[in-house]
């Protein structure tokens, strides 16, 4: 079984990443950038289901990819109702919740396109692992400072998951006896989850809500003042949002989110760059102390994952602040790939237990 092959799809918004596995290793990897002739640029999400299938049909075929070699298709989780930690078998109560237009985003193709593949591959079938909407909080973390609102679970939980099972087995022990806290800078926000025992028991809400600010995500902003844009008639509701979520953070104080640009300029002796940089490192510093607190036992670990760990001046400006509260593990190379494969290399060996979406 084990020399069947893996298909895993990870669609972002302007491209979907794919990726073979076999025997442990890649044998295929694969950027589809969306082109204009085939998706539009304001075609609605659930629109594009069907063409970005085509096109990664058509990248298998042209690099000799034979489907029915391919035993397990690994989608990329999306925006469903809170469910816990795991590996699901895409059934149709998971595909119609992946369709709900009022959550609909770019992730939740992932879990469709992969249903719709291993659908033609006889004996293939179809798996997601730990959604972002891994939902695993204490009751008292959801409690917000009004009833009108409670503090969801959003956050990165597939590369979560794969960093803390990753140290576990650096150090030879189970994930489920650490207490970690884990920060993972995506090319989005930051999450910053409190690990106890093997379930993130608080996390911030990385996806549009609160936290760090990131790389063009705005995090916890002043709501008095926030009140006071919404309504001074200047931007409409879509506006308002593409400017938090996509316009804030380094893009929106600097211009510009390029790690590498920004460290060129500090060097340079840019000071507003170099404010802004240790700002956002300041913010993580301060969200991770946050999380110790939480977690009430003895610290195991904090783990920093995420690319922008291969820059040391930005770490350096975190690990300053933290070192204090306990061992520091540094994981700059993140693939939510590998975490996909890895998942679905459990189920090739039987060694995962598949949950069931309801």
């Amino acid at each position: 079984m084990l020399s069947r092959k893996i298909l895993v799809i990870y669609p972002q918004v302007n491209d979907t990443k794919i990726a073979v596995f076999q025997n442990n290793s890649w044998v295929f990897f694969k950027t589809i950038n969306i082109r204009p002739e085939e998706i539009k640029s304001d075609q609605a999400v659930l629109d594009q289901e069907i063409p970005r299938t085509e096109q990664i049909l058509k990248e298998l075929k042209e690099n000799d990819i034979r489907l029915d070699e391919i035993k397990i298709v690994m989608g990329r989780g999306g925006l469903v109702k809170p469910i816990k930690s795991g590996i699901y078998e895409i059934n149709e109560a998971l595909k119609n919740d992946l369709r709900q237009e009022t959550k609909m985003h770019e992730t939740n193709l992932g879990g469709l396109i992969a249903d719709r593949i291993a659908a033609m591959i006889p004996d293939a079938r179809a798996f997601l692992a730990d959604p972002v909407v891994v939902d695993e909080m204490d009751e008292i973390a959801k409690v917000s400072g009004h009833p009108m609102f409670e503090r969801k679970s959003i956050f990165h939980a597939l590369n979560h998951k794969f960093a803390g099972r990753n140290y576990a087995k650096s150090v030879n022990e189970q994930y489920e006896n650490l207490n970690l806290i884990i920060a993972h800078v995506g090319e989005g926000g930051i999450s910053v989850g409190a690990h106890r025992r093997g379930k993130v028991v608080d996390v911030n809400q990385a996806y549009d809500g609160d936290g760090p600010f990131s790389y063009s995500r705005s995090g916890s902003l002043p709501y008095g003042d926030l009140i006071e844009i919404c309504y001074n008639g200047k931007y409409t509701k879509k506006e308002l949002r593409q400017k938090l979520v996509h316009e804030g953070g380094l893009l929106g104080h600097l211009g510009t989110n390029n790690i590498n640009l920004i460290e060129i300029k500090i060097k340079e002796g840019d000071k507003k760059s170099e404010f802004v940089f240790q700002a956002m490192a300041y913010q993580l510093a301060k969200e991770i102390g946050a999380m110790y607190v939480v977690l009430e036992e003895p610290l195991d670990a904090i783990i920093l994952s995420g690319n922008i760990f291969q820059s040391k001046y930005f770490t350096d400006a975190v690990k300053r602040r933290i070192l204090k509260l306990g061992k520091v593990i540094i994981s700059p190379f993140v693939s939510d790939m590998d975490a996909l494969a890895d998942s679905a290399m459990l189920i090739m060996k039987d060694e995962a237990e598949i949950l069931i979406y309801e």
